[in-house]
């Protein structure tokens, strides 16, 4: 009888797929759609593959195998792709780094700072990163400085910066104080939107649990409480794509999740949103919000400076599958 070897089975069955979800797989659950492509799968091992990182949704890693999926949503799974390490930051998503400040490309699923017990934050991974580098260059490993001067949320990409010196932090903390630091973000919205300037006053619960603008609710009565937050987004909108826009939001302000509830407030909801939104679209595993540009005064030189992050991989497919379907109303 021959025998045969466990491993070299395993060996002879990769577990790789790359598929487009059909219209009998909608509705399923991302580890279901992958054990149907590679039947080898077993569930828990469907399950580690999202949660290392090994799959990606649209382009861009998805770890919750627990989504459901959509028609027409693209798919690659390759248990072979390289393992992201905790606490590492990868070298192509520094964008600047000098003896003052350090500016990221921030990418998706990543907290920029603790809440709670989290570990492995984006200032955790750059604080490494920074030790790494002194290391390489004396010999020596110390600790090194990372000032937070600005957030960004959980599945937000794009732009960020750390302050590496007091002096730095200060001068940069003041920059966004004064309103002077320039903050450009691209977004996806539901809808056709329009060009708009909001300005309210956020509070931390509005009545139902979430953030919120004053005023929304009939039971807002008579001016802000004390601790409402003055706030101002300028949304301009760059493309209309029908059943969604492109647009381009500026912040004088920087409150939590500010451009999230202006745009919901407004109708027009992140593609993605899953917090002020009622309507989750499981296609979109994130909010669509991308911190395309910032600009501000360097500390050391006081010499204006900029920096851009391209669209990340699940944005552009988006936005490039929204333009193929729409097809602009003719004039007569």
């Amino acid at each position: 009888m021959r025998m045969t070897d466990p491993k070299a089975e395993t060996k002879a069955a990769p577990e790789r797929a790359k598929f487009e979800v059909s219209r009998n797989e909608a509705g399923q659950t991302l580890a279901a759609v992958l054990r149907i492509h590679i039947p080898s799968l077993a569930w828990n091992r469907a399950r580690e593959l999202c949660s290392t990182g090994r799959v990606l949704v649209q382009g861009q890693e998805q770890r919750d195998a627990h989504i459901r999926v959509t028609e027409g949503l693209d798919i690659d799974c390759d248990a072979n792709r390289r393992k992201r390490r905790e606490g590492v930051l990868d070298p192509a998503d520094v964008l600047h780094m000098d003896s003052e400040v350090i500016v990221i490309a921030k990418r998706a699923d990543t907290l920029t700072v603790p809440f709670e017990d989290e570990r492995d934050t984006l200032v955790d991974q750059v604080r490494a990163f920074l030790m790494r580098e002194q290391k390489h260059r004396t010999g020596e490993r110390t600790s090194a400085e990372v000032g937070v001067v600005q957030r960004l949320d959980k599945d937000t990409t794009g732009v960020i910066v750390f302050s590496r010196t007091i002096h730095a932090k200060r001068a940069l903390d003041d920059q966004i104080r004064a309103h002077s630091a320039e903050r450009r973000y691209l977004a996806l919205v539901h809808g056709p939107c329009r060009t708009a300037t909001h300005h309210t006053f956020l509070v931390q619960d509005r009545g139902d649990g979430r953030r919120g603008s004053w005023g929304t609710r009939r039971d807002h009565i008579g001016d802000p409480p004390l601790d409402a937050k003055e706030s101002t987004t300028h949304v301009r909108l760059l493309e209309n794509l029908g059943t969604a826009s492109l647009v381009e939001c500026r912040l004088e302000t920087g409150r939590q999740h500010q451009i999230r509830i202006h745009l919901s407030e407004a109708g027009h909801p992140l593609l993605g949103e899953r917090v002020y939104d009622r309507r989750p679209d499981p296609a979109h595993p994130r909010p669509l919000l991308h911190a395309a540009s910032l600009a501000f005064v360097h500390p050391r030189t006081g010499l204006l400076v900029r920096f851009e992050a391209p669209l990340p991989g699940d944005f552009q497919n988006k936005l490039k599958a929204l333009r193929q379907a729409f097809t602009p109303a003719r004039t007569p």
